[in-house]
């Protein structure tokens, strides 16, 4: 698998080891997240950390936490790529900032919604160690 399997649509976000696009795989034409990270900056510690991060997220299958689907490295851009499901609805820190943008609230059914898939997902986390 490479970069040249995927269309890259748009950036969702940016963080300080990378950033994570949509992308459409062009083989199923599916959505992923693609987490692309620049590895060339980075000290052997930090490289083992995310080596570690797809080991962890390879490990986990829970329907209340992002799935992962494949790893790989890209020789042309020098980026350790991680493609993960694509939430379409983007994640509890956009809904909080849309809530906050619109200046409404969330309704009461819908935080307790939240929190427990929250805590279902963190269980399956520590029941899995």
């Amino acid at each position: 698998m490479s970069l040249k399997d995927f269309i890259i649509i748009c950036e969702v976000g940016k963080g300080a080891f990378g950033s994570v696009h949509k992308a459409k795989r062009i083989q199923d034409t599916k959505l992923y997240a693609l987490k692309q990270m620049d590895i060339t900056q980075l000290n052997t510690k930090d490289i083992g950390n995310c080596v570690n991060e797809i080991r962890l997220l390879a490990s986990i299958e829970h329907d209340n936490i992002v799935s992962y689907n494949d790893a790989f490295y890209d020789e042309g851009t020098k980026t350790l790529n991680i493609v993960m499901e694509f939430m379409e609805n983007g994640d509890l820190e956009v809904k909080i900032h849309d809530t906050i943008k619109r200046k409404s609230i969330f309704k009461e059914e819908l935080i307790w919604s939240y929190l427990e898939q929250i805590t279902r997902g963190l269980k399956h986390l520590h029941d899995n160690r």
